[in-house]
C-alpha cells in the first residue's frame, strides 16, 4: 500500500508493525503527519494499515535487514518494536531454543536493525531510535526468566547507544511498557493457549492498550529535536509493580 503522506513529510519505520503495539504506533505517527513504513513479516496484515507503506522485513536476518535499509537514503524515526516473549518456563526447565529466539528476536534484531538504518538516521540530521522495552528489562520475575533477560540486554544496548551517538543528531528513546493486553503476545507466549493467556489479565479492569504506547511514541518524537526522553516507564494504575497487580475478585 503506498504512503498517503507528502514527500516533505518525515520518514518513519515501524518495525513489528503487523500487529499489536507496532501497528498502533504505525497509526498514530499517520495521524501526526509523517510518512510512515511498516515492516513485518507478515504483509497481508501491514497492507490492512492505511496510510501505511509496507515492508516485508524478518529482524532476525541480516540480508532481509539490509535489503530493506538500501531502500532509504534518510530516515527521521526508526521505532525497533520487534520483539516478544516465546515461553513461561522456570529457568531451571529452560528450552534452550526458546531462549536463543528470544534473545535474537529483541536483542539482535534490534541491533540488526539500528546498524543498517543508522547511517541513515544520521543523514536526515535529526534522527530518532525509539526501541521498545519492556518493565521486564527493569525487574525480573518467575517464569519469565528468557524474556526478562532479553529485556534487560535491549536496555542495555539503549543506554549503550546513546553514549555512543553523543554529539550526533540521533536521539535515542527505551519505552518500556508494563501490564499491555493485546490480541497476540500473551497467546504467543503460551503457545497459543488462549485460556492461560486471559488469566493474565484476569480481574484486571484497565490493563495499558496498544494504543497507549503509540500515544506516547508519537509524543517523544513529536518533542522538539533537542529534547530526548532517555526512558519512560509506563503502567496502568492497576500495576503498581511487576508483583503488586490489582485484581477484581
Amino acid at each position: 500500500m503506498s504512503s498517503n503522506q507528502p514527500s516533505s513529510a518525515k520518514r518513519a519505520l515501524v518495525t513489528g508493525a503487523s500487529s499489536g503495539i507496532g501497528a498502533a504506533t504505525a497509526l498514530a505517527l499517520v495521524s501526526a503527519g509523517f510518512e510512515v513504513h511498516g515492516a513485518a513479516r507478515r504483509e497481508d496484515l501491514l497492507a490492512t494499515l492505511t496510510g501505511v507503506t509496507s515492508h516485508h522485513l524478518d529482524v532476525t536476518n541480516n540480508s532481509s535487514v539490509e535489503a530493506l535499509a538500501a531502500q532509504f537514503e534518510t530516515l527521521d524515526v526508526l521505532v525497533a518494536n520487534a520483539g516478544g516473549a516465546f515461553d513461561a518456563e522456570e529457568v531451571g526447565n529452560a528450552d534452550l531454543a526458546s531462549w536463543e529466539k528470544t534473545y535474537d528476536v529483541n536483542v539482535l534484531g534490534t541491533v540488526r536493525t539500528i546498524k543498517a538504518f543508522l547511517p541513515a538516521l544520521i543523514a536526515s540530521g535529526n534522527g530518532h531510535i525509539v526501541i521498545m522495552g519492556s518493565t521486564a528489562g527493569r525487574v525480573a520475575y518467575e517464569n519469565g526468566g528468557s524474556y526478562a533477560a532479553a529485556k534487560h540486554a535491549l536496555a542495555a544496548v539503549a543506554g549503550t547507544l546513546r553514549l555512543e551517538l553523543n554529539g550526533q543528531p540521533v536521539r535515542v528513546s527505551e519505552i518500556a511498557p508494563g501490564m499491555v493486553k493485546t490480541d497476540e503476545f500473551a497467546v504467543t507466549r503460551f503457545g497459543g493457549d488462549k485460556e492461560k493467556a486471559a488469566k493474565v489479565y484476569q480481574g484486571v479492569e484497565k490493563p495499558l492498550t496498544a494504543e497507549d504506547i503509540a500515544e506516547i511514541v508519537k509524543w517523544s518524537v513529536t518533542l522538539p529535536a533537542h529534547v530526548n526522553i532517555d526512558l519512560l516507564v509506563v503502567r496502568p494504575v492497576a500495576q503498581a509493580a511487576q508483583h503488586k497487580v490489582h485484581r477484581k475478585a
